[in-house]
């Protein structure tokens, strides 16, 4: 039995799930490579990718997949190559015009540039433009604040009944946070999470916004947000995004659609981190017991723990490179011009590089190994605030309470980008 076998053996809420997970692993290993796609959303819904990625690190770690749902593309499984694909800009490009940054190109009539889907030099100038917002003097002022709202949000909880963790708190603290970050009207501050999932959602899944009611909600976004920048771009500088924006002159002149793309990446990378990692890291504890107990008894190994939820959670599952050149990876050859997903998530359980990958242990010695942050150029702008953010929630957690229980499995997210969670049942014990 693989260490990761022996950890979902004992892993899942529901016996359903474990059924799940061992069909995956018989299908994994029975499977022809040449029919896996992992980017086929049933296998993120039901959590059974595991075992299709550990097969694709031992055999085939820079695998290329012919008959992917949006087109041919390469997969990179392992810690070092993702490394190595993501630490060279100059040969693997984020550019919105050849594709951007996830498997699935950007729409030909809907391009969105944003500072992340930019190479150097562009890309370095927008992301200076707003990099104030996470200075180690703002990021003290916020610290106070976030305490001040997972406070308030912890206290109006339920006790002895059941309740979505992922609307409560998840969706509530980090949209209160992005409305301060953009000044936004705090009463209209759910629509930040609605065009958050909107603008991730797959419309190619049944059930989901089509193509073209997606791109309405975005230009609705547009809309609400030109009326705020032109609110505040003949005002005095303001300590928010939106304001960042208009007067920084790298990124004042922007056209509307690049105005857009820079805020849809905001508000995602604001979002969907942070809420994910939230609803995951009280999941993990669940599923660990023997972690949770050793949580309650040294409430200081939060400090250690928020980054072991991070990696372990790997909010983001991928990002996508287009090749400039031909180039040597793992003795196979990518062309110029093919498309290469790094799978964060696969890189984060990989056994070469992180010691017992696929188990959740709190008192990590190196817990900040890991890729869920991406590296080189396009880091996670906003790494600290995320770590700051999940540090106070869990530190006002063991304040209130020894335990909250998870009654039941999540619903997960239908998309290979987004790792998340759309609900979490929970109780707070009496």
């Amino acid at each position: 039995m693989t260490t990761w076998e022996a950890t979902m053996a004992t892993r899942a809420l529901d016996p359903e799930h474990g059924d799940a997970l061992d069909a995956a692993r018989r299908r994994a290993a029975s499977m022809p490579l040449s029919e896996l796609d992992m980017l086929d959303h049933d296998l993120w819904t039901s959590d059974t990718i595991w075992p299709y990625f550990e097969r694709l690190r031992d055999e085939s770690p820079v695998h290329y997949h012919e008959h992917g749902r949006f087109g041919p593309y390469w997969s990179i499984t392992r810690y070092a190559d993702i490394m190595a694909v993501d630490t060279n800009h100059a040969v693997f490009s984020s550019e919105a015009y050849l594709g951007g940054i996830t498997a699935r190109d950007m729409d030909k009539d809907f391009i969105l540039p944003m500072f992340i889907a930019m190479d150097p030099p562009k890309h370095d100038i927008q992301r200076k433009a707003v990099s104030p917002i996470v200075s180690p003097g703002n990021l003290a002022n916020l610290e106070v604040l976030i305490r001040e709202r997972a406070q308030a949000i912890f206290d109006g909880l339920p006790i002895g009944e059941t309740f979505d963790w992922v609307d409560r708190v998840s969706i509530e603290l980090t949209t209160q946070m992005l409305a301060t970050l953009f000044d936004f009207p705090w009463e209209d501050r759910r629509l930040l999470t609605f065009w958050s999932d909107r603008a991730t959602a797959d419309d190619t899944i049944p059930g989901n916004p089509t193509k073209e009611e997606r791109q309405g909600y975005m230009l609705d976004c547009l809309s609400y947000f030109t009326r705020l920048w032109n609110e505040r771009v003949n005002a005095p500088g303001g300590n928010d995004l939106v304001s960042m924006l208009a007067h920084n002159p790298a990124t004042r002149d922007m056209p509307p659609m690049e105005y857009l793309g820079n805020l849809l990446l905001l508000i995602i990378g604001g979002n969907d981190t942070t809420r994910n990692s939230i609803t995951g890291g009280l999941l993990f504890l669940n599923e660990n017991p023997a972690e949770y107990a050793k949580l309650r008894a040294n409430p200081a190994l939060v400090e250690s723990m928020v980054p072991e939820i991070i990696r372990y959670q790997t909010p983001l599952a991928h990002m996508r490179r287009t090749a400039l050149q031909d180039y040597e990876l793992g003795g196979k050859t990518i062309r110029k011009g093919d498309r290469v997903v790094m799978w964060y998530v696969s890189g984060n359980r990989d056994e070469r590089s992180i010691e017992r990958p696929d188990e959740f242990i709190i008192d990590r010695a190196r817990p900040r190994q890991h890729l869920s942050f991406g590296f080189g150029i396009h880091r996670c702008v906003g790494n600290r605030l995320a770590e700051m953010q999940l540090k106070i929630v869990w530190e006002e957690i063991l304040k209130r309470w020894p335990n909250i229980e998870v009654m039941s499995e999540p619903r997960r997210v239908s998309s290979a980008f987004v790792k998340g969670y759309e609900t979490l049942p929970v109780r707070i014990p009496a």
